[in-house]
């Protein structure tokens, strides 16, 4: 797409409805998000893959905007055949499910965000967590990654942090330096907090009750804001759905299979 080589990732389905686009959080490859698809029992084709400087997607020359980045979201979904699709953002994903959703809202069917939040203009998590997100070692390292798990994410972490460093280790292919920086700029000056009320899609809000990177009030800040959205609130931290995905995946297949004439 405009020259950038994009790794991806298709679970193949029922074409007849939209495909499941899921973007990911920062600095992880489209491998992090495998438990949670394989979670997912709704029939239709699923889709993943590495922004810029992720997994087998090289790193672009310039840093990319959260407009750019969609963008290229939608020469992805022509590329593959499909004029609409749902979209599911996951933490920094998130906010880029925000902006596809509105440069496309007739193309972008329902929305879900999970853990993520309105960018600049919003909560701020723990500082002690968010001074861990500033390079990207819990990817590259995963008994780091098991070291700091409680404290930065939370959740089933508190207690069993062992599977953080299966979801976040090298293993997943993570972001290289200059691609994690670039997804650092991208979020820095974003913030969707004023286009949120003229997001018309349908769309479910899932937060953890114990997240101390985006706390749970982000969560409810955008149930406010957007005007056709439900927010669910689980137990659980950042970390959860990619470790104990079960219960965020049962949320997110009756809300993608509700109504699916619409």
């Amino acid at each position: 797409m405009q020259g950038h080589e994009i790794g991806l990732s298709v679970r193949s389905g029922d074409r007849s409805q939209p495909p499941l686009v899921l973007c990911n959080g920062i600095g992880a490859s489209l491998k992090a998000l495998a438990p949670l698809v394989d979670a997912l029992r709704t029939g239709r084709e699923v889709i993943r893959f590495d922004v810029p400087g992720t997994g087998s997607s090289p790193a672009p020359v310039i840093p990319y905007s959260m407009a750019w980045m969609a963008h290229i979201l939608g020469e992805l979904l022509d590329r593959l055949g499909h004029d609409r699709a749902d979209v599911l953002g996951y933490s920094w994903g998130g906010a880029l499910a925000q902006q596809f959703a509105l440069q496309n809202p007739v193309r972008c069917r329902k929305v879900v965000l999970l853990c993520t939040m309105t960018g600049v203009i919003g909560f701020p998590g723990q500082l002690q967590a968010l001074s861990r997100m500033v390079t990207p070692r819990r990817h590259r390292d995963g008994r780091y990654a098991e070291r700091v798990a409680g404290r930065l994410y939370g959740g089933t972490m508190r207690t069993r942090p062992g599977p953080a460093g299966k979801a976040l280790g090298a293993r997943t292919r993570a972001a290289s330096r200059r691609g994690y920086l670039y997804q650092l700029m991208a979020g820095a000056g974003w913030t969707s907090t004023p286009f949120l009320p003229l997001m018309r899609q349908r769309t479910l809000i899932l937060a953890g009750d114990d997240d101390p990177i985006i706390p749970v009030r982000n969560g409810r800040m955008m149930k406010m804001l957007l005007p056709h959205a439900t927010l669910r609130v689980l137990p659980g931290g950042h970390l959860d759905p990619l470790t104990h995905p079960a219960p965020w995946a049962r949320l997110i297949d009756a809300f993608l299979d509700s109504e699916r004439s619409r």
